[in-house]
């Protein structure tokens, strides 16, 4: 059962950053975290001399994220506040005006600001919140997309009640495919459509029609005359999942035109400046879990379509175009985010930039935005010690960092070195990349307790970013390790569907030969060893617990524990029953059951916590219930610590990020063999 298959290392790596030398330097503190602040969602300004960026940040009162819009020039001078609070900024075409969207007066609307003059003033008056804001050319319009509800009559009348009476509130009939989200609850019946309002304000007109939802942001043609538009409008959208077509809409009449058509997503229409070309993402759908995103580019109409992507084998999260002559790209490549460069003849891609991302706060996971004009870039800059902050680049030169938000706590802060290893894997021998943190003040000559993090997704990717958590688990003492084993994103197509109908898998023997390759390192005390994750993560937990006994304690967080349970009360079955099995649970019963922890729980010897959100509509709190009670029911030492109004982003109310790693910390030092004892 236990398995101690020690693998390669294959690569020493360099430290990416220094542990602070002084021993009376204070440690990454709980606290803390509110304290940080970081760059998202930069806009750089038409004539590339301006960004404004939102600064992110948490409300300590309110225990929420915040967000306020920042202004700075391209060389990094006069960095001042543009507005307290606002997201989704967008420069009208002549740079003289950005439109954003903000609270005002109680609701969500659309908010002006005149660069002049620096006056603001909402220019809507809406009764549910705006989004993906684009201006037309001539810069009279803004399109944006807006939940319209749908006016769906009852199932059944009920009587009147009699005046005063205080009756039961009214059922809720559901018959919608998708009928909860998590993060959002049970939804309201609606659709998301397109409307236009002058950029002068007043009345806004709804554009699209129709029980559909329209997705992204608007595309505005070269006359001003229609809008270009993603949205599956098939009879059996609901079932299809990730299926989407790119659609010509006249702003006179809504009349649509079909200018894509394939069975695969179409999205994120973008009109070269000239007006001549159109370019998008998706992909052909094969129905393989994992499907990487390619750049096309055809006439204006979609016509004469062809990908500029196919030889290179990396998902494309995000374009831009250069003028009229090529593309910027963002893509994840070995655990690290990307901009590249295209031609839009074709080609092979540039590489420019590899620091994007930062913006995860909580986990070390890949991402991040970046925004052109110009031939200029402004991205959000990751790096390991510290959140995003605000870089720039060109083409043909280097980046430069403007901002430095958290100089002032982290650089007067002792945290962990992050360094990269490359660990072949006892299964096949693939190299796997690896991540080792050491506590603040690591002394080689000692030893320490060893923590394994564990990605979720699992069709997601770490990286060598800034994280929180993994800093207070380090700044407890513990030598923390994460790694992207097999189905992780960044490493090609072939790397992540190796995870198909077989995760977990060979996974597992992947993260068993980094656990022993850090070993190997020396400073590890084997008899304390744990392992956590969330999500994808927390399904692996529970399945190394199931298959090791290595371990001295687990926290499995918000995880599958029964896959044929999970698809069937998960918010997104369609998709999860399409892509990510052979079959429906009733069809294919081993598939579901041989690949679910629960059918080795009986294995489990390790004591192991469930950590999980009372709203978690993505992984419902049923599933760590089923492994807690299959505990219990075997003696097995467990605890259950369920956080109260969290979904499935349980960090997403900072209060609650500090909760999960505290809990996980005290799990584990309960758990502790103390050193030099006779266990």
């Amino acid at each position: 059962m236990q398995r101690f298959a020690f693998a390669c290392l294959a690569l020493a790596g360099t430290s990416l950053l220094a542990t602070n030398s002084h021993a009376e330097a204070r440690v990454f503190e709980p606290m803390d975290v509110f304290a940080l602040q970081w760059v998202d969602s930069p806009r750089i300004s038409p004539d590339g001399s301006r960004i404004v960026y939102q600064r992110m940040g948490f409300d300590i009162m309110k225990d929420r994220k915040r967000s306020s819009l920042w202004i700075v020039d391209a060389n990094g001078s006069n960095h001042r506040p543009l507005a307290s609070s606002g997201q989704g900024a967008a420069w009208s075409p002549d740079g003289r005006r950005l439109a954003y969207v903000a609270r005002s007066d109680g609701s969500t609307q659309i908010q002006m600001h005149w660069m002049d003059s620096g006056q603001d003033a909402s220019i809507t008056a809406l009764t549910e919140a705006p989004g993906n804001l684009s201006w037309s050319r001539d810069g009279h319009w803004l399109a944006f997309t807006m939940r319209v509800p749908a006016e769906d009559a009852p199932l059944a009348a009920m009587p009147k009640a009699p005046k005063g009476a205080e009756w039961a509130a009214p059922v809720k009939v559901i018959d919608r495919v998708i009928y909860r989200v998590d993060g959002g609850g049970y939804v309201d019946p609606g659709y998301t459509q397109v409307f236009v309002v002058s950029a002068d304000g007043g009345a806004a007109r709804q554009i699209t029609n129709g029980k559909h939802n329209f997705d992204g942001t608007p595309e505005w043609t070269a006359d001003g005359k229609s809008l270009i538009v993603s949205a599956n409008l098939s009879d059996d959208w609901e079932y299809e999942p990730i299926d989407s077509e790119l659609y010509r809409v006249a702003l006179s009449d809504g009349a649509m035109t079909r200018l894509t058509e394939r069975k695969g997503p179409d999205r994120d229409p973008a009109l070269s400046p000239d007006g001549r070309q159109l370019a998008w993402l998706g992909f052909d759908d094969k129905r393989h879990p994992y499907q990487a995103t390619r750049l096309y580019v055809g006439d204006a109409d979609g016509g004469k379509a062809r990908s500029l992507t196919d030889g290179f084998d990396y998902n494309i999260d995000a374009i831009e175009w250069d003028g009229n002559r090529g593309f910027w790209l963002q893509f994840d490549d070995h655990g690290r985010g990307r901009i590249g460069w295209i031609a839009a003849s074709g080609g092979s891609v540039e590489r420019l930039a590899d620091d994007l991302g930062g913006t995860a706060v909580g986990r070390p996971y890949t991402g991040g935005e970046f925004s052109s004009s110009a031939g200029r870039v402004a991205y959000t800059r990751a790096a390991p010690d510290a959140p995003a902050n605000l870089a720039v680049v060109e083409r043909k030169g280097k980046s430069r960092v403007l901002t430095d938000l958290d100089a002032n706590l982290l650089g007067h802060t002792a945290l962990g070195a992050v360094e990269e290893i490359t660990v072949k894997s006892s299964a096949d021998g693939r190299d796997i990349q690896a991540w080792i943190v050491t506590p603040p003040g690591f002394d080689r000559t000692k030893t320490y307790p060893l923590l394994l993090e564990i990605h979720g997704g699992p069709f997601a990717a770490y990286g060598p970013g800034f994280a929180p958590e993994i800093q207070l688990y380090a700044a407890k003492g513990y030598v923390v390790v994460y790694s992207n084993p097999r189905g992780s994103t960044s490493y090609g197509t072939e790397f992540a569907n190796l995870i198909e109908n077989a995760y977990p898998g060979q996974d597992y023997d992947d993260l068993m030969s980094v656990v022993d390759a850090t070993i190997a390192r020396g400073s590890i005390d084997t008899d304390n060893l744990f392992v956590t994750g969330g999500s994808g993560g927390g399904c692996l937990t529970a399945w190394i617990v199931g298959h090791t006994d290595r371990f001295r304690a687990a926290v499995s967080a918000k995880p599958v524990i029964n896959w044929s349970s999970f698809v069937l009360t998960s918010d997104f079955y369609p998709f999860f029953t399409r892509y990510w099995f052979t079959g429906l649970p009733w069809e294919n019963p081993d598939n579901y059951t041989s690949r679910s922890p629960i059918h080795y729980v009986d294995k489990v010897t390790t004591p192991t916590m469930m950590l999980v959100g009372d709203d978690d509509h993505r992984t419902p709190a049923s599933e760590a219930e089923q492994f807690y009670q299959a505990l219990k029911l075997r003696k097995i030492d467990t605890a259950m610590v369920r956080i109260p109004g969290a979904s499935h982003e349980i960090n997403a109310r900072p209060s609650n990020m500090i909760a999960q790693v505290l809990n996980t910390i005290a799990w584990f030092e309960k758990h502790r063999v103390p050193a030099g004892s006779d266990h």
